[in-house]
C-alpha cells in the first residue's frame, strides 16, 4: 500500500485548498507575531491529523530508551576503509526517520501536506482553538516542515548544512501562516516559547539531529499533546544526549542554552529543577553527585538510519535464518543489529514495557482535558 496516499489533514467540516508560498526571508517584527497570541475565549474546533499519524508510524523507528552507555565506534564497511553510516556514540538513542526509503512522490506529498496545514489557518481561527489544539498545530507544522526539507535535501550528513533559498534551514521563512512568513525557529521561539509557560513544550520540536528531542511515532493532537511531551521529555532528560557527567560537572544538551531565555533565567537552578521533574533513578543520582550545568552536549548528525550518505555496498536481510530479497546498506544492517542487541539487554534487565507518567500540574477541571500551559 502507498506510504502516504494523499497526506492531507482532515479538518472537521472544512475542505482544504493548498496554496504554495514563495520562498523569502523578510524582516519579521514582534507586531507581526501578535496575531498568534492565544485567545482568552477558546472554541471547540479541532483538527484531525490522522494521516500524519499514519505517516509517522510508517517512517519513524525508535531506538529504545537510553542505557546511558555510549556506543563504540563501528567497524568500517566490508571491503572498504571508508566509514559509512552512523558513528555517533548517541546513535542508539532517540528515533530515526527512514529518509533513504522515501521516493519522489512521497517527498512531494510532504510539501503538499505542509501547504495544507498552512491553509488550515485560512479556514479556522488558530488563535481561538484550545491551547492544546494550538500547541499541536504548531508542533506538527514545525515537524512536517523539517521532515519535508530534510527529505528534499537528503543525502545530507547534518541538517544544519541545509539551506532554503540561500538561508539556513532553521531560519528560512518558507512557512506561511495567515500571510506571515515564518521559519522553524520563529515557530519555536517567537510563538510557542513566548506563549506557553512550561518548558516541556521544547521537547515536541524535532530538529532532524540525533542530539535533539525525538520525533514521536504519533502525530500530536489536543488529547495526546501533554502525554507525548512528557514521554519525549523523559526520554531526553534520561539519555546521554540530554544529561551526562564530566569530572563532577553536570553537562547538558546545547538545546537547553537555546531555551534558557524563555524558561531558565537562573540557568543552573531553574534547569536542575526542571530536570528533576523527569529524572529516573540513575539521572537523579547523576544530578545529586554533580555540580553546575554546562550546556555543551551536542550531536548534529542527521537522525536517519543511513547516516546521511548512500553506501555503495548492500547486504541481504535474513529472517529466521533465511535470506530475503530485501537488501539494505551494510552500515544500516549493522546499526539495526546493534539496536537488536540493545533491546535484548533491555529485556535482560527487565526494563520491558512502557510507563507513561506525569508530574506536571496542568489546569483543567473534572471532565475537561488538561491543557499544557
Amino acid at each position: 500500500m502507498p506510504l502516504l496516499p494523499l497526506l492531507r489533514p482532515v479538518l472537521l467540516a472544512a475542505a482544504m485548498v493548498a496554496a504554495a508560498p514563495a520562498l523569502a526571508n523578510p524582516p519579521l517584527v514582534d507586531a507581526d507575531l501578535a496575531t498568534f497570541v492565544p485567545s482568552q475565549t477558546p472554541n471547540n474546533d479541532k483538527i484531525d491529523y490522522s494521516i500524519w499519524d499514519e505517516a509517522m508510524k510508517n517512517i519513524v523507528i525508535s531506538m529504545g530508551p537510553s542505557l546511558r552507555e555510549g556506543a563504540g565506534r563501528p567497524d568500517p564497511s566490508f571491503g572498504t576503509r571508508r566509514q559509512y553510516g552512523h558513528v555517533s556514540r548517541y546513535r542508539l538513542e532517540g528515533t530515526r526517520v527512514m529518509f533513504s526509503f522515501l521516493d519522489a512522490d512521497v517527498i512531494a506529498s510532504f510539501s503538499e501536506y505542509r501547504r495544507d496545514l498552512e491553509n488550515t489557518a485560512n479556514i479556522v481561527d488558530i488563535q481561538s482553538l484550545s491551547r492544546n489544539e494550538q500547541l499541536a498545530f504548531w508542533i506538527n507544522l514545525h515537524n512536517v516542515a523539517m521532515v519535508e526539507q530534510i527529505a528534499n535535501a537528503w543525502p545530507v550528513r547534518q541538517p544544519r548544512d541545509i539551506t532554503v533559498g540561500g538561508v539556513p534551514l532553521d531560519d528560512a521563512r518558507f512557512i506561511t501562516v495567515e500571510g506571515i512568513k515564518l521559519s522553524p525557529r520563529d515557530i519555536r521561539e517567537r510563538i510557542v516559547y513566548r506563549n506557553w509557560k512550561d518548558p516541556v513544550v521544547m521537547y515536541g520540536f524535532w530538529r532532524g539531529e540525533i542530539g535533539g528531542p525525538s520525533l514521536q511515532r504519533e502525530a500530536y493532537n489536543a488529547d495526546n499533546v501533554g502525554r507525548l511531551l512528557v514521554r519525549s521529555a523523559a526520554d531526553f532528560v534520561n539519555s546521554l544526549r540530554g544529561t551526562q557527567e564530566l569530572g563532577g560537572t553536570l553537562q547538558v544538551s546545547e538545546h537547553y542554552r537555546e531555551a534558557a531565555p524563555f524558561f531558565f533565567p537562573d540557568f543552573e537552578k531553574d534547569l536542575r529543577a526542571h530536570l528533576t521533574r523527569f529524572a529516573d533513578e540513575s539521572t537523579t543520582a547523576l544530578l545529586t553527585k554533580t555540580s553546575g550545568a554546562d550546556p555543551v552536549v551536542s550531536e548534529r548528525d542527521i537522525a536517519d538510519l543511513e547516516g546521511g550518505s548512500r553506501e555503495p555496498s548492500y547486504q541481504n536481510i535474513t529472517s529466521g535464518g533465511v535470506s530475503t530479497s530485501f537488501r539494505i546498506p551494510q552500515s544500516m544492517a549493522a546499526l539495526l543489529k546493534e539496536r537488536e542487541t540493545k533491546f535484548q539487554e533491555i529485556i535482560r534487565q527487565g526494563r520491558t514495557g512502557t510507563v507513561t507518567f506525569s508530574n506536571i500540574e496542568l489546569p483543567g477541571s473534572d471532565g475537561e482535558a488538561a491543557e499544557v500551559e
